[in-house]
């Protein structure tokens, strides 16, 4: 990312600019904002234009990188493709994750350990080293710097996926798979702090693989068609769609013994509790178990404390039916499953949802093996790679 200070002040301003749904307010804040929008452009331009020219050099490593990233702020899923690609690879493959560890209060290299804590290596590198132990997750700013050192270890993984490093150029990757949102149409996008863009939608080139993701599951084969024109994607370059599922619930603390079917039949009032940057998928899903919804909202990436926990507690006690239920999202749960003292009189209430990626147009099997044959023909003691 160009201006790496600067980007939660224009994430504020883009939020900030949405309130209410007030297009009219909207409109003027981004006639306010094009000078600023304009100097930005700049920078990404030249920036760009210094890696293309090979002023600044990009490093190529000679094992499998895969990048996942974006180009626009906020969520478009790439916690649960990371996901994806991790189960996909983890049978026949060590695999290791690389982030920088958005929000964490750490610096430098930190590789994580068995009982990782979010505050020190962030949320998304917590969920997926508690979801997949045997993984390798590790976070570092400069990712450069990061794969060097887990190319060191002893034994070294197979291959480093890193997430959301788009924006990283330092770093080539042998595989970039950009995501953009269905729902976010980026050719009616504007760049930073006007739009949602980290960069012109032309930057998708240096992408081979484009997903569409959190795409409608009855979307037409027309509108795929129209769509993949608007992308203008070149002849080498892949395009799939996917979308987000929801699992059962489960229980925020996995050390309790609770009769789930039991507490759903009753249609409970439910609490939901987010802190993610696009949570819409939580309260469609909330409604097929309960009418009766209410909304506990926290910013993007928010490292909760005491007092958010107690409040939750407050708010859950507001409801008219205490035997109702609290809903959160599995990046959350992982964040709040430390403050278990605190929700002891609803710790059996307590709740999240787990999500996962599914292929549109039975295109998975494709996508699986573009991604399989990429890492074997060049892991290290592969003859093509050898070559």
């Amino acid at each position: 990312m160009p201006c790496p200070y600067i980007t939660p002040l224009l994430s504020r301003i883009i939020v900030s600019s949405q309130i209410n749904n007030n297009l009219h307010l909207q409109n003027i804040l981004k006639i306010v904002l094009m000078p600023l929008t304009a100097v930005y452009a700049l920078i990404v331009f030249l920036r760009n234009k210094l890696f293309d020219w090979n002023i600044l050099s990009s490093q190529e490593f000679n094992f499998p990188v895969i990048s996942i990233g974006n180009i626009t702020v906020g969520g478009t899923g790439k916690t649960p493709h990371v996901d994806y690609l991790i189960n996909l690879l983890k049978e026949d493959f060590k695999v290791a994750v690389l982030s920088r560890g958005y929000k964490r209060k750490s610096k430098g290299f930190i590789l994580a350990g068995e009982n990782p804590d979010p505050d020190e290596i962030g949320d998304e590198p917590c969920l997926l080293k508690l979801k997949y132990p045997e993984t390798i997750v590790a976070v570092d700013s400069n990712r450069r710097k990061g794969i060097q050192k887990l190319s060191e270890m002893n034994p070294p993984p197979d291959l480093i996926l890193l997430d959301d490093a788009f924006q990283h150029r330092y770093v080539k990757p042998g595989l970039s798979i950009l995501l953009f949102d269905y729902n976010r149409p980026v050719k009616k996008d504007m760049l930073l702090p006007s739009g949602r863009l980290r960069e012109p939608v032309s930057s998708k080139k240096r992408a081979k693989i484009i997903l569409i993701t959190k795409s409608p599951q009855n979307l037409k084969a027309i509108e795929m068609r129209i769509m993949a024109q608007e992308m203008q994607l070149d002849k080498f370059q892949h395009l799939f769609y996917t979308r987000v599922n929801s699992g059962e619930v489960i229980s925020v603390f996995p050390n309790l013994k609770i009769d789930l079917p039991a507490i759903l039949s009753k249609k409970p009032e439910i609490l939901i509790v987010s802190g993610i940057a696009n949570p819409r998928h939580i309260k469609p899903f909330a409604r097929k178990i309960s009418p009766q919804t209410k909304e506990l909202v926290f910013k993007d990436h928010h490292s909760y404390n005491e007092q958010d926990a107690r409040l939750i507690v407050r708010e859950y006690k507001k409801l008219t039916k205490m035997n109702g239920i609290v809903l959160t999202t599995e990046k959350d749960a992982v964040k709040l499953r430390k403050f278990q003292e605190i929700f002891k009189e609803i710790e059996q209430r307590f709740f999240y949802i787990p999500i996962f990626i599914n292929f549109l147009n039975e295109d998975q099997k494709n996508f699986n093996d573009q991604i399989i044959s990429y890492v074997r023909d060049n892991k290290r003691n592969s003859i093509l790679h050898k070559k």
